[in-house]
């Protein structure tokens, strides 16, 4: 059961009382203990590559047209111009993708993953396909001809990053390819949010997870995709969505306000669960009328890619064992400090080691 907004461990369903201490409905995650023969925690989202560089100045963001923080989708000929830019800047190769980066980090917990998108057929798709499997992540990929996307990632001296993103083969993911399939043996499905750019498609998948009985979680991605698509967005979280992750600038675009407080109690008014990301001064969640609050951390920022992705995979993580709102905070916290220490998404064996034992002092 579920006391007062904490989430606990009850088998086969985690659930809400009401006022009068019933049980009337299905509150959180039907998550177990992580076990061997634990269904998966699978992501939907855009297979992409990051390609990262390091800019000297904002200045450069300016000259290249790209709005800084910001996400914006390029062309085959755009993708030409900057590919030529980045060569003389030592670019890093990462996986990447929202949703995808997400499930890495889980994967890295110790978590059964799984992974549904689009590559095509080509070394970049390979390169994808064979880090995730390394990971352990059952890759349920379609593949296809043509180029595998690439999101051109530029970190500004401040750790910001900035993207410019190919979608390639990603691109090509339509309603027709979401089957219920894809969802078998799986608990939870967490969702990107740059994919309400298809209508249709993220529409069905999130009713197909739903008649699944999968309960779903979705990252906002990005402030600007909120605001392009509003109003969608707000209906799909009232219809489908448990758990809502959003950063400051997302909530605001999402709520109309930039009180971070407010933001937090208007998404959770929409779904099960809300976490509005505060950067270093932490993150705040609401769930059953509750709220909680995790501290930031200090550590230098190096770049910021990924960083909300694994904040959610942690945070997940610690939804699955049964922790309580506040320590799912802090294990989000705990995975998003250690990967803006790094450029990109990989993070060393020994720090992964070192975060598994962090993370097993919060039971």
């Amino acid at each position: 059961m579920c006391e007062d907004g904490k989430i606990v461990k009850c088998g086969a369903k985690v659930q809400r009382k009401n006022e009068n201490g019933n049980e009337n409905e299905n509150f959180f995650l039907s998550l177990h203990k992580i076990t061997t023969d634990m269904k998966k925690i699978i992501g939907i989202g855009n297979a992409l590559t990051d390609v990262l560089v390091r800019l000297q100045d904002d200045e450069s963001l300016q000259r290249l047209g790209l709005p800084k923080g910001g996400m914006q989708l390029i062309d085959d000929a755009r993708y030409e111009v900057l590919a030529k830019e980045m060569l003389s800047l030592s670019p890093v190769r990462s996986t990447g993708g929202s949703a995808g980066n997400a499930v890495l980090a889980l994967s890295h917990l110790g978590a059964p993953t799984g992974f549904i998108g689009r590559i095509g057929d080509d070394e970049t798709g390979r390169f994808f396909r064979d880090t995730y499997q390394q990971a352990g992540i059952d890759t349920r990929l379609i593949l296809t001809s043509g180029r595998s996307g690439v999101a051109n990632t530029f970190i500004t001296p401040d750790g910001e990053r900035t993207f410019a993103t190919y979608l390639g083969a990603a691109a090509g993911m339509t309603a027709a390819d979401i089957t219920p399939r894809l969802f078998e043996g799986c608990e939870l499905l967490h969702i990107e949010g740059y994919l309400v750019q298809n209508h249709e498609m993220i529409e069905r998948v999130c009713r197909m997870a739903k008649e699944a009985g999968l309960q779903t979680s979705i990252d906002l991605a990005s402030y600007n995709v909120v605001s392009d698509h509003l109003r969608f967005f707000r209906q799909l979280v009232t219809d489908y969505i448990d758990i809502v992750f959003a950063n400051e600038e997302e909530s605001a675009a999402f709520t109309g306000t930039d009180n971070a407080e407010k933001a937090l109690e208007s998404i959770a008014s929409l779904c099960r669960v809300a976490v509005v990301k505060l950067g270093k001064r932490g993150s705040s969640g609401m769930t059953n009328g509750r709220k909680a609050y995790a501290p930031g951390s200090q550590v230098g920022v190096v770049d910021t890619t990924a960083a909300g992705d694994f904040f959610a995979g942690g945070f997940l993580y610690a939804c699955s064992l049964g922790l309580d709102l506040e320590r799912c905070l802090r294990a989000g916290a705990l995975l998003s400090a250690n990967i803006i220490q790094v450029v990109g998404t990989r993070l060393p064996d020994e720090t992964w080691q070192q975060i598994r034992v962090e993370m097993e002092k919060l039971r």
